[in-house]
């Protein structure tokens, strides 16, 4: 676009009064979670509505049961149309004393190594986050205009809190909420110089499972060998989930499981994430999944079964000799590509009850679960998106999967019927939800120029 170089300088020169308006912003203690911080919560949402309104665009403040959602809209100059999705609250921030200075003042940390960051709590997840897009907006508007692409803003107050209230606001406000794409800044970078996108979302099934075998617990000198143990029965059900070469044993359940495209997996390969590099921080270093397949695949693109907790038996003081009369687990299924979650939970009830013998039950308790979002490698979108990011940072930008589930990604698949580009600048030292929370000052300003970059590329 013919503006981009100007929309660009026009950043790089109001840097410190974006930085400004970003501490106004953190200054609030939108804590969701907790009952005596409505009143930020809601001081929160009508600090958006006033910031847009410097952009000129009317923005909203609609109630709901819980924390208010803020909407806006605004025209571009093209076509082409955005849903723009972050949050304003953030997580309390006990322990209190173990932050270096108080975590609603924000100031400008030198970090050991000598970058600069910004610490406050919601500096990261996701006040700083919201700040990049939005001063790029503002840049945009300053030198064109306009913006490139229409924008409908949506920043909610309860992601912290499970997003109550967000189901039942896309479902009644969903013509308001029509776009082409989702764009969400809620994620983080590969490394300090590396830019990366979220294709991939794994999706989860959680079932309880217990096991009953005698009316009662039994002493083992009298019953030890003739009365089946439960929690014996139990580990080999558990252990029976696995083969030996690392994959789930469910009937069908590598069905809808795609393979990665070669060039993702070459692009997956440069990054060197060695078993050490990435076990060893945790005081490991042999990787437990399928066996022939690359540590980044296993945390990315493959499904899982955990074992989350085991329950059963005497486990206080010493010794008890003892036979229980039940034992439960709490197992999880982290889920790829098009697998089905009703599927796999019944895959996985009839594997535990093929083992039972006649005398024993099975009872299980079975949580929501969610599919897997998945976006296609040749999305133009995507495209577009990875090729601005590497003009801003110069290197390629890396497309990668996220092993853990974010709910609102489904729900706009769901509920409007949107693909999302997870974008985000966030680096993993950042301290989200913990004393000291931070954002570098570089994922501030960059974030802001790679979206104006990115505004551009979608508009074409």
């Amino acid at each position: 676009m013919s503006h981009l170089d100007a929309v660009l300088a026009r950043i790089d020169a109001d840097v410190d009064a974006a930085m400004a308006r970003l501490f106004g912003f953190l200054a609030i203690p939108s804590i969701s979670t907790d009952p005596q911080h409505a009143a930020d919560c809601r001081k929160a949402a009508d600090w958006l509505v006033s910031e847009l309104a410097t952009l000129g665009v009317s923005a909203t403040s609609n109630p709901t049961a819980g924390h208010p959602i803020v909407t806006a809209n605004v025209a571009g100059s093209s076509t082409r149309h955005a849903l723009f999705y972050g949050h304003y609250d953030v997580q309390p921030v006990d322990p209190l004393d173990q932050w270096e200075t108080p975590p609603f003042a924000p100031v400008i940390a030198t970090l050991p190594d000598g970058r600069k960051a910004i610490r406050a709590r919601g500096s990261s997840d996701d006040k700083g986050q919201i700040m990049t897009f939005i001063e790029a907006c503002r840049a945009w508007k300053s030198v064109a205009g306009s913006l490139p692409i229409g924008i409908t803003f949506l920043i909610e107050g309860e992601e912290e809190d499970g997003s109550q209230s967000l189901s039942d606001f896309l479902a009644s406000h969903g013509s308001e909420l029509k776009a082409d794409i989702a764009l969400v800044c809620d994620t983080g970078l590969w490394d300090q110089q590396t830019p990366c996108i979220n294709t991939t979302l794994r999706g989860i099934v959680y079932e309880e499972v217990t096991i009953k075998c005698a009316d009662f617990d039994l002493h083992s000198g009298v019953y030890g060998g003739a009365a089946r143990n439960p929690v014996n029965l139990l580990a080999k059900i558990i252990a029976d989930l696995h083969d030996d070469q690392g994959r789930v044993t469910l009937r069908d359940f590598y069905k809808g499981v795609p393979e990665t495209p070669p060039h993702i997996l070459e692009e997956w390969r440069a990054l060197d994430l060695s078993p050490e590099k990435f076990l060893g921080p945790v005081g490991l270093a042999i990787p437990a999944g399928e066996k022939g397949r690359m540590v980044i695949e296993m945390i990315q693109s493959r499904p899982t079964c955990d074992v989350n907790g085991i329950i059963g038996g005497y486990t206080g003081v010493g010794a008890k000799t003892v036979i229980a009369a039940e034992a439960s687990a709490k197992i999880s299924f982290r889920l790829v590509g098009h697998q089905d979650p009703d599927a796999i939970r019944d895959a996985f009830q009839a594997h535990v009850r093929a083992r039972l013998p006649a005398d024993c039950t099975a009872d299980f308790i079975s949580h929501k679960g969610s599919k897997a979002i998945t976006l296609p490698f040749d999305m133009p979108d995507l495209v577009a998106a990875k090729a601005a990011l590497k003009d801003e940072w110069g290197v390629a930008a890396v497309t990668i999967g996220s092993g853990g589930s974010i709910p609102v990604i489904g729900e706009f698949k769901t509920a409007l019927g949107l693909d999302s580009l997870l974008i985000g600048f966030a680096l993993d030292d950042d301290r989200i939800h913990s004393p000291n929370e931070k954002y570098d000052v570089r994922s501030f300003h960059k974030g802001i120029r790679s979206w104006a970059r990115i505004l551009a590329a979608l508009a074409a």
